[in-house]
């Protein structure tokens, strides 16, 4: 475990047992009758401090002349789970998280939320660790193509709040959205979704929860509109 992380975040490991916690999940110790703050929950919680600080501190830094409204918007979307999982699952800490082995059979190692608690944790330990400025330079790093897609295609992110915006200057009404149906295991369900706009479907899409789904569809939809143009 630790020179697995260590190889993963190019970062020395002094407190290995802090780690271990990063990695555990509540029903590994709950399964096994061990202590409950033995789990990643505490770190998850110091880690989610962590990540809003040091994205923050980026994209003040980075984008000078944007205003606050706009650095939020940024940020909802790098903290997200959808994000984080991602990361997750690209650096391969997924395998290493420790489950108990109902949560295991249950297919919860590919749960986004797991994944994206999980990465918190880590970058938690790591500031604990006494390797603050590290952890810090490897967020810096592992978002910076992240920030600059969003940065660019911020309609694309948000197109929830444009296709509100588009259609309330037309009638003042706003968007509806329906979950048509759920779809896959219950450990990585998906979401059907529709957007209805004067009683007509703009749009259909398929997400890994129900907020992505709706932001699909609000995608679609503007582009059907002529609001976005790809």
């Amino acid at each position: 475990m630790r020179e697995a992380l260590e190889e993963i975040f190019n970062i020395k490991i002094t407190d290995e047992d802090l780690f271990k916690k990063a990695l555990t999940h509540p029903s590994f110790t709950k399964e096994n009758n061990l202590n409950s703050l033995d789990n990643y929950e505490r770190l998850e919680f110091f880690g989610d401090a962590v990540l809003k600080l040091a994205i923050s501190e980026n994209l003040i830094k980075k984008y000078p002349k944007s205003h606050e409204g706009e650095l939020t918007k940024i940020r909802s979307i790098l903290i997200s789970d959808a994000t984080l999982s991602k990361i997750a699952e690209k650096i391969n800490i997924t395998d290493l998280i420790i489950l108990g082995s109902h949560a295991e059979k249950a297919g919860e190692r590919k749960r986004s939320s797991i994944n994206a608690c999980v990465f918190e944790a880590l970058l938690g330990a790591f500031y604990l660790d006494g390797k603050q400025k590290e952890i810090i330079d490897f967020l810096n790093d592992i978002f910076e193509d992240y920030i600059l897609d969003i940065k660019n295609n911020m309609a694309k992110y948000n197109a929830k709040e444009v296709l509100q915006e588009y259609t309330q200057s037309k009638t003042k009404e706003v968007p509806q959205y329906k979950l048509i149906e759920e779809l896959g295991p219950a450990h990585e369900p998906k979401f059907k979704m529709e957007v209805l706009y004067q009683n007509r479907v703009l749009a259909t899409a398929i997400g890994t929860s129900k907020k992505d789904a709706e932001q699909k569809c609000a995608y679609e939809a503007c582009k059907k509109l002529g609001v976005i143009n790809e």
